[in-house]
């Protein structure tokens, strides 16, 4: 299965990015291979809709779930209807989720919120 979180930098040893649509990069995970490849978010300097954006490029990825702390009302309409699981971060890396991820240890991000439109400001 294929999952993704927003990261800031191209490496494992990360932390999460707070930021969904507006993360600079995701890296994305196979956890039958253990490979990974980090893909540049294009959606970062959208002027709108970056969270709608970023979500269809993970979308156009086969990501099955997405792991980061906190989701947009937009970007989760284009994620749910696509079977695409979300899942809360907890503080760590990006290895370190995966590896909570891959044990059960992750809970299901339920709280969507009304989405940022300050356009990369300070949420």
């Amino acid at each position: 299965m294929k999952i993704a979180l927003p990261v800031e930098e191209k490496t494992m040893n990360t932390p999460v990015c707070v930021s969904f649509g507006r993360t600079p990069l995701f890296v994305i995970f196979d956890t039958e291979s253990g490979e990974y490849e980090f893909i540049d978010n294009s959606a970062a300097a959208s002027q709108g809709g970056a969270g709608i954006k970023a979500a269809q490029l993970l979308e156009d990825k086969g990501v099955k779930a997405v792991i980061t702390f906190r989701c947009g009302e937009n970007a989760a309409g284009v994620l749910k209807p696509a079977e695409i699981a979300l899942y809360k971060a907890v503080d760590g890396t990006a290895f370190d989720n995966i590896e909570k991820f891959k044990v059960g240890e992750l809970c299901l991000l339920d709280e969507i919120h009304s989405g940022f439109h300050n356009h990369g400001g300070k949420q």
